[in-house]
């Protein structure tokens, strides 16, 4: 059997693994030039606890059972997740309510730990939070991760297990035959299969179309962040912030990154259907995350502020994720309209899917044999190895002791190893090595990678971009 995965997401590139257990060919396509630069790049990185999702919706159904995967996969797959729990907190007696709706929601949801914490406890938790804090509701499972060291880890995993990655290639239809999916047709011509699943993330509505099928219409709400210097700001948060909810969402939150920075955001605007690929932020955005964000802690120090950005979200009238297999056509499974807790939710989902798929087709999968689940990331050699392996490291390889990145201690070998692993523009050595995410945000070593990303490739560095299609980063010479 041969299966096509339509989305090289955090969902997609999970899906595409588990398929990867089973006896069977596994394509995955992806319109951008590389894995996670859609949905999965620009988020929270939040791993949820569940209390917020509606018992009886398929967000509460795989929000709790995903949490508890993270941590396997942080194991196998050798990632970042730290569990470090949430908070949310009440400022006014009136919200205490909410906090109580909210904890009878994650009990309903079978969320593990849940409890109201007073303030006292909270305060002596959170020393810098807002002393007019009354009460929060505390998720002991709640954890900060990176959701683009997944889409990575995933794909590496499942291209050592015969993965079949095709980038640059966007799905425009589908053939059928007889009330069976046959094949999928890209801009690069057409891949016979025996069935599809549709993750394209913001364009999953638009591919659900292609195959005739009714898909909930998927709005982008934009979201946008600012990230604080992780050296100075580290020590102010403990645990994941959040405010009471509100009807656009869980709110704006103050969290620590998995690197010990702090994340102030989101936002939430609906955008029209097509301004899916909005990216930018506003003025007016930023204020809101300031004052929220000051609220929650008021001895924040914005001038710490190293990076601003923004991401989209699919949203459709439901609320709630779009996981079904076609009524048209057997073989096709979509899952859509994966809002949050998406990412949560994520590597339980991959597993529903291959039920899907077996479903529809009415065949059962069997277990491959020889699945390799494990993966190991790049190694940070300044960071993680001991002085007497780092200068045995270095004598093996010099280049694993020249730096490249100064802020976060990247050097030459791991920047070669990036490319070889399948980075092939600015972006991609970045999600590989964090190089770039420092303090700096490339302004010290944006030049170097780009000399030795176009080495490795043997292209001119005026070939190269950051990511996306028209990002470059040098254009033409200033002088003959």
């Amino acid at each position: 059997m041969t299966v096509v995965v339509i989305g090289a997401g955090l969902v997609g590139t999970l899906a595409a693994r588990e398929f990867c257990r089973r006896d069977c060919r596994v394509i995955l396509v992806e319109r951008g030039p590389d894995v996670g630069l859609g949905v999965s790049k620009a988020n929270s990185g939040i791993v949820h606890a569940g209390y917020d999702d509606e018992p009886g919706t398929l967000r509460s159904r795989f929000c709790v059972p995903g949490n508890a995967l993270w941590s396997e996969l942080a194991d196998e797959l050798d990632i970042d997740v730290q569990r470090i729990g949430s908070h949310v907190v009440a400022f006014r007696r009136e919200e205490l309510n909410v906090l109580d709706d909210l904890l009878a929601r994650g009990e309903a949801n079978h969320v593990p730990g849940l409890r109201i914490m007073d303030a006292p406890e909270l305060l002596e938790r959170e020393p810098h939070l807002n002393p007019a804090a009354v009460a929060s509701l505390w998720a002991p499972t709640a954890a900060v991760t990176e959701p683009w060291q997944l889409v990575i880890a995933a794909t590496e995993n499942a291209l050592a297990n015969g993965l079949d990655l095709r980038l640059g290639e966007e799905v425009i239809g589908f053939e059928t035959a007889q009330g069976r999916l046959t094949a999928v047709v890209t801009t690069k011509g057409r891949i016979p299969c025996d069935a599809a699943v549709n993750a394209a993330g913001l364009w999953a509505d638009r591919v659900a179309n292609l195959a005739g099928d009714t898909a909930p219409p998927l709005r982008p709400r934009r979201g946008e962040y600012i990230l604080l210097n992780k050296f100075t700001a580290h020590d102010l948060v403990n645990s994941v912030l959040f405010p009471v909810p509100s009807s656009l969402g869980k709110g704006m939150l103050v969290t620590p990154t998995v690197d010990r920075g702090i994340l102030l955001g989101p936002t939430a605007e609906d955008l029209p259907r097509s301004l899916k690929d909005d990216r930018a932020t506003t003025g007016a955005g930023l204020d809101k995350i300031v004052a929220s964000a000051r609220h929650m802690i008021p001895s924040l120090d914005l001038r710490e502020a190293v990076k601003v950005f923004a991401g989209s979200r699919p949203e459709s009238p439901g609320k709630d994720f779009w996981v079904t297999a076609s009524p048209r056509w057997k073989g096709l499974i979509h899952a859509g309209a994966l809002r949050s807790p998406g990412l949560t939710a994520a590597p339980a989902l991959a597993g529903y899917l291959v039920e899907l798929v077996e479903a529809s087709v009415g065949a059962s999968l069997r277990p491959r044999s020889g699945f390799q689940p494990r993966r190991k990331r790049i190694p940070s050699y300044l960071k993680s190895l001991s002085l007497d392996a780092l200068e045995k490291a270095i004598a093996e390889d010099p280049a694993a002791g020249r730096v490249v990145c100064v802020c976060n201690k990247v050097t030459e070998k791991e920047v070669v190893e990036a490319v070889r692993r399948g980075a092939r523009s600015l972006d991609g050595v970045k999600f590989r090595t964090r190089a770039l995410f420092g303090e700096c945000q490339g302004g010290f070593c944006s030049l170097r990678i780009l000399h030795l990303v176009a080495r490795e490739l043997g292209v001119g560095e005026d070939e190269l971009d950051y990511g996306l299609d028209g990002s470059w980063v040098v254009k033409g010479k200033v002088r003959p």
